[in-house]
């Protein structure tokens, strides 16, 4: 059994998800990163220093609080601005994977090599000569 899993787990598809899905969640970290630090203050500045991540609604009359870190400590709240920022996270993701797939399949699409002339007979070699002997005259 042990030899069989040895198997399973060096198959190359087995060992290429494991190093997608670590990338993956590297990527994901760049990714976040980029969307909360970079994006979502530009978007913020855009729009007179709007923080989507700290927008909610109280879904009761005991949240009084004004950020979203202390509204949860008062009761249930409704974080739709955070959905808005992980829902733009998720469409960056998917756009520059999108780019990425495209990209490579564009470098993985070789060009048909040229194919060489097949190789000529005894006969042919003979007929081509005496055609270009007829041709030179």
């Amino acid at each position: 059994m042990l030899k069989e899993f040895r198997d399973f787990a060096m198959k190359g598809n087995v060992v290429d998800l494991a190093v997608a899905v670590i990338i993956g969640a590297a990527f994901g970290a760049i990714v976040s990163s980029m969307v909360a630090d970079i994006i979502m203050p530009i978007i913020g500045a855009i729009t007179g220093g709007l923080d989507f991540s700290n927008y909610f609604t109280g879904l009761s009359a005991s949240v009084t609080a004004t950020n979203l870190a202390d509204a949860k400590k008062q009761g249930a709240v409704l974080a739709w601005g955070n959905f808005l920022t992980l829902t733009l996270n998720f469409i960056i993701v998917a756009f520059v994977l999108f780019m990425v797939i495209r990209l490579m399949s564009k470098l993985k699409r070789e060009k048909p090599a040229v194919e060489e002339a097949p190789k000529l007979t005894k006969d042919q070699e003979l007929l081509v000569e005496i055609r270009d002997l007829l041709k030179a005259k």
